[in-house]
């Protein structure tokens, strides 16, 4: 079996709220790298590729997060492919993410960690199909980590390098890392990620992630950016395609944890801008609503001292 490691995030283009970065890694015959059919018997998309019924959904977050009982939808997938269960959001955090991240979040002032989980999610329901998937011996879900930026690291980073592509870079970097040193032995491992804002070139950020190897580019094109790691331990590749989250489960699952969190985060950011703003509309964090939003919090942000580079992100 070769390791397939699926990367990709939520929430780069918004003004408000985090930036979050996943990384799945999922045990697949080499036979079917996409892992859909080898996972069919216990796992389904969400337009129903092969029927609606009893089995995990997991898909492109777009396509789950949608309609009634949205992120009720995502958290199933999301907590049932998990390999236990967290009462809270903090302990979830602690277990996703690096120490450091964990730190800038503890640090966010709208930020809860005894946020009861599931939110919206059926516990029997996440128990059942948990169940199913332990039980299922043609694949296995690896290590899972993430990355959540809030604005004060976002911000700092943009005043660091000078724009914000580097963040995806430096997450893309740290994910692939931690997967590597999750591994372990001398699997081979295939990174699978979305197209990174529309780039073609990613050698400079994997040489970064792979300072003991050397990359070989293979293919550079808008259709798909193709990587090969020489001089390692075991081989190595990496493409980036766009929508790869609908090419892949281990890109799709990474997509709904990263969604997950993001609408998470934002739902107790609303919440604690709501106790100091009686009235306030919830925003999603993007664009135009942000200014909307932020204009309506101006004054609960000067009464309380809050700096708007803690709130806002620069780009």
């Amino acid at each position: 079996m070769t390791l397939t490691v699926g990367i990709d995030e939520a929430g780069y283009g918004p003004n408000l709220g985090p930036l979050v970065q996943t990384a799945v890694a999922l045990h697949l015959p080499d036979s079917d790298p996409a892992g859909w059919d080898t996972l069919q018997p216990i796992v389904r998309s969400a337009a129903g590729r092969w029927g609606r019924d009893a089995r995990i959904v997991i898909d492109d977050s777009k396509r789950v997060y949608h309609g009634q009982n949205a992120l009720g939808k995502l958290e199933l997938g999301v907590l049932a492919c998990l390999s236990q269960s967290f009462p809270t959001f903090g302990p979830l955090l602690y277990h996703l993410c690096s120490p450091s991240v964990n730190a800038d979040i503890r640090a966010e002032s709208w930020f809860d960690p005894s946020c009861q989980l599931p939110v919206e999610a059926a516990v029997v329901q996440i128990a059942q199909q948990r169940a199913a998937l332990a039980g299922f011996s043609g694949a296995s879900f690896g290590a899972i980590f993430s990355r959540v930026v809030p604005a004060p690291r976002f911000n700092d980073c943009v005043a660091r390098t000078g724009n914000k592509s580097s963040i995806l870079s430096d997450g893309l970097i740290e994910l692939v890392q931690s997967s590597i040193d999750a591994a372990g032995g001398d699997t081979p491992i295939r990174f699978l990620c979305d197209k990174q804002g529309g780039r073609a070139f990613y050698a400079a950020q994997l040489q970064e992630a792979f300072p003991e190897g050397f990359v070989i580019a293979e293919v550079e094109r808008p259709e798909e950016s193709r990587y090969r790691i020489v001089g390692l331990s075991r081989p190595v590749s990496v493409s980036f395609r766009p929508r790869a989250d609908g090419d892949s489960i281990a890109v799709a699952l990474a997509s709904m944890i990263c969604k997950y969190l993001r609408e998470v985060c934002m739902m107790q950011f609303n919440a604690y801008w709501a106790k100091h703003v009686p009235g306030l509309i919830a925003t999603a964090g993007y664009p135009v609503d942000a200014k909307r939003f932020f204009s309506d919090i101006g004054p609960a942000m000067v009464r309380l001292g809050v700096k708007e580079e803690t709130i806002w992100r620069a780009k």
